[in-house]
């Protein structure tokens, strides 16, 4: 088994037995998808919403075109479109000061727009840990679909 490390606007796609790790994400989200059947996994760390009306830079970095790409490849890596499952999490207001702050909430944007896209796209969420103030490390474990949330204030949960 090889880990593989996720870099921040970064995907990967691995099969069995290998793992994706993405460390450190806040306001980022990590968004797992998993064919169960191929036992192939992906694993995109999004850094903002939508590439929508923005006609440079990486697409990597948004929730849409990330989500967009990711299934490509898995498609490309011998897994079925309608086989694919999802996990996310991240999406933490990493920088809230009061309950009166009217700063956008990045964190909230990027979740939604993770739910919309993989709504879009017809492929079911199966289980997230999303929000709060805190920063999180995720894990996928291509073999089983194991999402594997850790976090220093809370420890680790298996989703």
């Amino acid at each position: 088994m090889k880990k593989i490390s996720v870099g921040i606007a970064d995907l990967r796609i691995a099969q069995s037995p290998n793992v994706l790790i993405s460390y450190g994400l806040g306001s980022c989200v990590g968004v797992a998808l998993h064919d169960p059947f191929e036992k192939i996994g992906g694993l995109a760390h999004v850094m903002l919403p939508t590439a929508s009306g923005i006609r440079t830079g990486d697409p990597l970095k948004y929730a849409d075109s990330a989500i967009e790409m990711i299934v490509v490849r898995m498609v490309d890596a011998g897994c079925a479109r309608g086989a694919l499952l999802a996990k996310m999490a991240g999406g933490a207001d990493m920088f809230l000061c009061s309950a009166s702050d009217v700063r956008p909430k990045i964190g909230e944007r990027n979740v939604e727009a993770v739910r919309a896209k993989l709504k879009e796209l017809r492929i079911p969420l199966v289980a997230e840990d999303v929000g709060g103030n805190y920063g999180r490390t995720v894990e996928l474990e291509t073999a089983t679909g194991v999402f594997t949330v850790r976090s220093v204030r809370l420890g680790s949960k298996r989703l």
